[in-house]
């Protein structure tokens, strides 16, 4: 019994966790946080974010002194003069060469340190993109999400119609049958209802496709099941619309990324002016090279008395003519001396310092100084435009959300009258003082008024996030 009641408890554990997996909804704050971290846009950026890393490196590197070793064996065959007998002759010679040789640079007009304040400014760049690249993802998330809460909305507002004219259906089929209503509004209602059936498999159809827009834009593999939490609720939580333009404003001002990328811009031109100007000063490097070489040939390990032609004539004596001899000697050949007997004794040093002064170089550093200063302008004026850009966006942003608003509440009285006009028509055609043409009027626009307070609220919810995006008030918590 046991036993039997173990495995019950683990098969319906199971079955509650498939249950609430394939029941999970996702919150606005989920969507938003899954997208930050899987989007394929963002890991792009973030790749830009690991080139600026390694160009900082590599503007460290420049600091640092240079050294290299080199070597080399050769082989050289036919005439070629030996080295122990000075004479030409074929023969085939080995060398082997070695060295090292290490450069520092002392001065450069400023380059070096230049590079890596431009390389630093350039991670903060990076950082700055990949931020923006975050929060233009987290707004287009919560635009799909909120198309599709409305989709959801809109679904509901044509299966309630639909349910309703299906009752009045019913009722008018009733109603012809006990001669209060002539046939043709039987059949007016029957296409009402036929209408209303497209309307829900429209509606659905749209609600599918904004949730497999939703799911895409989050890189959801599998999204046959994805759905969102019915968030309905409307209002402004954090109260911006009690603020006014210019506050929000100034607030942007503080902390929108697209101007911090803008400034940050500006200041990389600035850099690369001061690099592009270090071309004109002097240069000055240090370096020490090492080398020595090996030999493989023959060498003189001694002289012997040449037997045949012991002696020969050296020249004579000023004014008697007499002879002088002098003794011949053969040299004694052996093996090369050992590898490393040779490296020493062959070595040698050089070290000193280069100065290199630009006189003139075809106009070269002229002309990168004045590209860098036209970059410098356009920075200049890229940051006066997105401040621009900003103001106004802000302003048409807060314009936007209070024109929403007064839309939605609008839409809501409307809505609100609509409903008691139907309610009327719908007693008067029940008691035949109404035809089926003029009751499907009075239907038709209540079904609109609802769509339409749908529309704007939701409208009104996304100008809210926005206007709160400008604020510095995040989608997402931390």
């Amino acid at each position: 019994m046991k036993k039997n009641s173990c495995i019950s408890l683990i098969f319906i554990t199971l079955f509650s966790l498939c249950v609430n997996a394939q029941s999970k909804k996702w919150t606005l704050e989920e969507c938003v946080r899954y997208a930050v971290e899987n989007n394929i846009s963002i890991k792009q950026t973030e790749l830009d974010s690991k080139t600026a890393i390694i160009d900082r490196k590599g503007a460290i590197g420049n600091f640092l002194p240079s050294f290299n070793i080199n070597s080399s064996h050769s082989w050289n065959i036919g005439l070629n003069q030996d080295i122990t007998t000075g004479l030409l002759q074929n023969q085939t010679t080995q060398f082997t060469a070695a060295g090292a040789n290490v450069g520092v640079n002392i001065y450069s007009g400023l380059q070096n340190q230049n590079t890596l304040r431009r390389a630093n400014l350039s991670i903060v760049a990076a950082k700055y993109q990949l931020l923006k690249m975050q929060e233009d993802i987290a707004l287009n998330v919560a635009n799909a999400f909120l198309q599709v809460l409305f989709n959801k909305e809109n679904l509901k507002v044509q299966q309630q119609q639909l349910a309703i004219n299906e009752q009045q259906y019913d009722r008018s089929d009733q109603l012809v049958k006990a001669g209060s209503i002539p046939r043709g509004d039987l059949l007016d209602i029957k296409a009402t209802v036929a209408t209303n059936k497209q309307n829900v498999i429209i509606a659905e159809n749209v609600l599918l496709i904004s949730k497999l827009s939703l799911a895409q834009l989050l890189q959801l593999k599998d999204f046959e099941d994805f759905d969102v939490v019915d968030t309905t609720d409307i209002n402004d939580e954090n109260n911006i619309m009690a603020e006014t333009p210019n506050a929000i404003y100034s607030k942007a001002l503080e902390g929108r990324t697209e101007l911090k990328i803008a400034r940050v811009n500006l200041e990389i031109a600035e850099k690369s002016v001061a690099i592009a100007k270090g071309a004109y000063q002097p240069t000055l490097q240090g370096f020490y090279n090492f080398n020595s070489r090996v030999a493989y040939s023959d060498r003189v390990v001694g002289l012997e008395p040449n037997i045949l032609n012991p002696t020969s004539v050296s020249g004579f004596v000023e004014g008697t003519n007499q002879i002088v001899l002098v003794p011949n000697f053969t040299r004694t050949l052996g093996s090369a001396a050992p590898f490393f007997d040779q490296f020493f004794d062959n070595k040698g040093q050089t070290f000193g310092v280069q100065l290199s002064i630009p006189v003139f170089n075809g106009f070269t550093a002229r002309n990168t100084v004045a590209r860098s200063k036209v970059s410098l302008e356009r920075s200049k004026i890229a940051v006066e435009q997105q401040d621009l850009d900003l103001q106004r966006n802000v302003f048409t942003a807060f314009a936007d959300s209070k024109g929403a608003l007064n839309a939605y509440e609008s839409s809501t009285v409307a809505v609100e009258a609509r409903q008691v006009a139907y309610d009327y028509a719908k007693e008067r055609y029940d008691v035949g003082l109404m035809n089926s043409f003029d009751f499907n009027q009075s239907q038709t626009l209540l079904t609109n008024a609802q769509s339409e307070v749908l529309r704007t609220k939701y409208d009104y919810i996304f100008k809210i996030k926005i206007l709160e995006f400008y604020f510095g008030i995040p989608l997402i918590k931390n």
